[in-house]
């Protein structure tokens, strides 16, 4: 009895290693759309996940849209940091100055945001709970100072729990001007464009 508990802990201690789970999402497949019926939505603070958007848009050819609060955050960066911080600990979701006309029309939809303390930017949060995602398929993409995807990819999932997700890329903020092979090569394992 206690050597069949033992097989029992030992399997499941390597399932937990090696990452298996059943809470874990299947992997993304490829999806395929026209451009008309692709968009790109972001929010960028200092213009990196702003250059990934434009790159993803003219691959794809899928409408632009900046997600953009009524109130900017302060040009200041230390005092961008206190605001934000706060906001994220919160759960803070500011006014959106703009949103998208005709949503429904959208079947993918590319979601970007930089990584800010291990989330999504609180206007991306505000965006996702703006609309119906029930049968989209998001594609989330993160620029970073080298925290990666982090959290952002979950908590958007968690947030809009009725959309379809495809595989998330992250890319380095820093670099994101030399990042356009790596965003080439990504778009083309996410998405097939119907021109």
């Amino acid at each position: 009895m206690v050597r069949k508990a033992m097989v029992y802990m030992m399997a499941g201690a390597m399932f937990s290693m090696f990452g298996c789970s059943a809470a874990e999402p299947a992997p993304a497949a490829k999806v395929t759309a026209e451009p008309g019926k692709i968009l790109v939505a972001y929010y960028s603070y200092s213009g990196n996940t702003r250059f990934a958007a434009e790159r993803i848009q003219q691959t794809t050819g899928g409408k632009l849209f900046e997600i953009k609060p009524v109130t900017p955050y302060p040009a200041d960066y230390d005092a961008c940091v206190d605001q934000v911080k706060k906001e994220i600990s919160d759960g803070f979701r500011p006014e959106l100055a703009e949103k998208v006309k005709e949503f429904d029309q959208y079947e993918v939809i590319f979601v970007g945001t930089p990584n800010w303390w291990s989330t999504m930017a609180p206007p991306v949060l505000t965006f996702l709970a703006s609309y119906d995602f029930s049968d989209k398929t998001v594609i989330p993409f993160v620029t970073h100072g080298g925290g990666g995807m982090a959290r952002c990819e979950s908590d958007m999932r968690q947030a809009i729990p009725k959309a379809n997700f495809g595989k998330g890329g992250a890319f380095s903020g820093r670099n994101i001007k030399d990042s356009e092979a790596a965003l080439a090569e990504w778009l083309d394992e996410v998405i097939t464009v119907k021109k």
